[in-house]
């Protein structure tokens, strides 16, 4: 199927599962099918000596946050190391999440994301957002992002609000691209929280 077939695709699925719509183009692609990586898609590197050299790669820490749809009682947020500025003109931002995340089908029901970019002093709240399962905005200190209406949390060194603007494959993880609507900075501390070698800067 090709680029304009996968969009009418997507278009189609967001508007049967009641997605809102935003201005312009909408790319994003459903939920890809899950299922365990086959034997020939197997790259011939083991898996371990993977993630320790990539490791030395130091990486910022964000939480992605989408609003409430469709009768639910919380947001839904995850914490991503993978993000990533993409594009000037048009403003466009990335970021990969798992396929079998379960987070990741209530962001794209929703449409809409914003990233949060944490500080150094928020180890834990990333923690906390980093595990599957109950209420990870429980005491959270958050107020509605202007465009997406997602919580922008407290804190934060930065935030990007975001519709979808495309879905991607990428091995056993998505590759979302973001349409940037609005963006701005905290009023706090702007040391960045790093990680690196599996553990925090």
């Amino acid at each position: 199927m090709g680029h304009a077939g996968m969009a009418a695709t997507a278009v189609r699925y967001l508007r049967s599962i009641g997605a809102p719509a935003v201005a312009g183009p909408l790319e994003a692609l459903p939920r890809p099918e899950l299922r365990a990586v086959r034997e020939d898609e197997r790259a011939p590197v083991d898996s371990a000596e993977f993630r320790r050299v990539l490791g030395n790669f130091a990486t910022g820490v964000t939480v992605v946050t989408a609003p409430a749809v469709d009768g639910e009682v919380a947001p839904a947020g995850f914490a991503c190391q993978s993000f990533s500025s993409l594009s000037l003109e048009p403003p466009l931002v990335v970021f990969m999440v798992g396929r079998t995340s379960s987070t990741w089908p209530r962001i794209a029901r929703a449409g809409v994301f914003c990233v949060n970019v944490l500080a150094a002093h928020q180890v834990e709240l990333c923690r906390a957002f980093a595990v599957s399962g109950g209420d990870k905005f429980a005491g959270v200190r958050q107020e509605p992002a202007p465009f997406s209406g997602a919580p922008r949390l407290a804190g934060a060194t930065a935030w990007i609000d975001c519709a979808i603007h495309a879905v991607h494959t990428g091995g056993d993880h998505l590759i979302v691209v973001g349409r940037v609507e609005a963006l701005g900075t905290g009023d706090g501390d702007d040391t960045p929280l790093l990680f690196h070698k599996g553990r925090f800067l």
